[in-house]
């Protein structure tokens, strides 16, 4: 496929290779990791850098509000700019960024460099709606499933690698090593990424204006995206709060224990393309309604899971896989869903659905430790299975149809 030829979003050929899907889902995975390497790192930066204990949060939360201001700001340029360079140009933020992190003597300049990882990382949310534009429509689920199996992929490996890297040599060295890979991951992109100019004609403004038209309209939008973010808002709670509960006196795991634990919610990455096929065949509903049973299972199981024996440990992580290849097969879901509206709105539905459930999983994070504090693990289980719950009574209320 041709790097050269510019042509016409309804001109671009409707046909993904093996290698170029690869690529979107490697792609999709190295930098939504990005987010997340900072979070098992908060200890040793903030020692090292200064911060007090109440500034710690700062680590993780500007990159969580740069990433937020991310989607609604710059990922709508998908819309209106050629996405390949777009896409190039925020992965080179990122490595400045990264660079900017891993140099840091301040706490001041490391969450500047907190804040543009953040803003630069949704790249990713540029990526896939561009795989999407790329696939035909009978396979387009399975495209977006592939796509997202690599970005989940990254998830939840960041923070068993950040783990693992800073414990062998320095946290510096997370973020020098990733800033390399955004650098390789540049040059290939710009080798093999085709050029894809949208047919939109909006000035910027009138572009962030039709948001909240498509807010305020869109009922398939509307409802995918508050499923997802009852589904986020458990996945982020369980995993705030189940590195707690692991290295608690129950438990009493490490660091490395507690990555290795980390690794198998990695598993639920393959339930991406399962859903996406599923999605493809008209079956969005029922793999909907087993994926917010598997989020409520899921919590209802953890709640023998909290006594520290071998028994407790195994059941845990069969709750974290169960959660996993809910929230993943419920992401699928919405997207295919999202992408079958008007093929000229993807980036902009792309930026609002991810937004508003990125909100349901900043939520998640906050109640989760708020509740595990003041209830230990019985409440926070509850609360977990909650959000999923409220999630499902929603859907219930749909009508008949995808």
């Amino acid at each position: 496929m041709s790097v050269s030829a510019t042509t016409p979003d309804e001109a671009i050929p409707r046909e993904l290779s093996p290698w170029l899907t690869f690529l979107f889902a490697a792609a999709c995975g190295l930098v939504a990791a990005n987010l997340y390497y900072g979070q098992p790192l908060a200890g040793p930066i903030s020692a090292d850098l200064g911060f007090t204990p109440a500034a710690t949060g700062l680590i993780v939360t500007l990159t969580q509000i740069g990433y937020g201001l991310g989607l609604l700001l710059i990922v709508p340029l998908g819309d209106l700019t050629e996405n390949r360079r777009l896409v190039l140009m925020l992965i080179a933020v990122s490595a400045v960024a990264l660079i900017g992190a891993a140099l840091s003597s301040t706490s001041t300049t490391f969450l500047v460099a907190s804040l543009s990882i953040g803003l630069s990382s949704v790249a990713v949310q540029v990526l896939v709606p561009f795989a999407a534009n790329m696939a035909p429509d009978a396979t387009r689920g399975q495209v977006v499933g592939n796509v997202m199996s690599g970005l989940l992929c990254g998830i939840m490996l960041a923070r068993p690698f950040a783990s693992f890297v800073a414990e062998a040599s320095s946290w510096h060295v997370v973020y020098y090593v990733t800033a390399a890979l955004m650098l390789v991951l540049a040059v290939v992109l710009r080798a093999n990424l085709p050029v894809r100019r949208p047919t939109t004609r909006l000035r910027y403004g009138e572009l962030l204006a039709s948001m909240g038209h498509l807010a305020l309209t869109s009922r398939v939008l509307q409802r995918r995206a508050l499923y997802q973010a009852g589904m986020f808002g458990a996945f982020s709670l369980f995993w705030t709060t189940t590195p707690l509960l692991l290295a608690s006196p129950a438990f009493r795991l490490t660091q490395n224990g507690i990555a290795l634990f980390a690794l198998a919610g990695a598993a639920g990455a393959i339930a991406s393309p399962i859903a996406g096929r599923l999605a493809d065949r008209g079956m969005t509903k029922i793999a909907s309604t087993l994926a917010m049973l598997l989020g409520m299972t899921s919590f209802l199981i953890s709640h023998f899971a909290s006594d520290g024996s071998l028994a407790a440990l195994i059941l845990l992580t069969v709750a974290a896989i169960m959660l996993d290849f809910g929230v993943t097969t419920n992401l699928v879901c919405g997207q295919r869903a999202i992408y079958g509206l008007n093929p000229e709105h993807r980036s902009r539905l792309n930026g609002l659905f991810m937004a508003t459930f990125f909100a349901g999983g900043a939520l998640g994070s906050a109640v989760g430790g708020w509740a595990y504090a003041t209830g230990g693990w019985t409440m926070t289980a509850w609360i977990g299975f909650c959000f999923p719950a409220l999630a499902f009574l929603l859907f219930l209320t749909e009508g008949r149809g995808k």
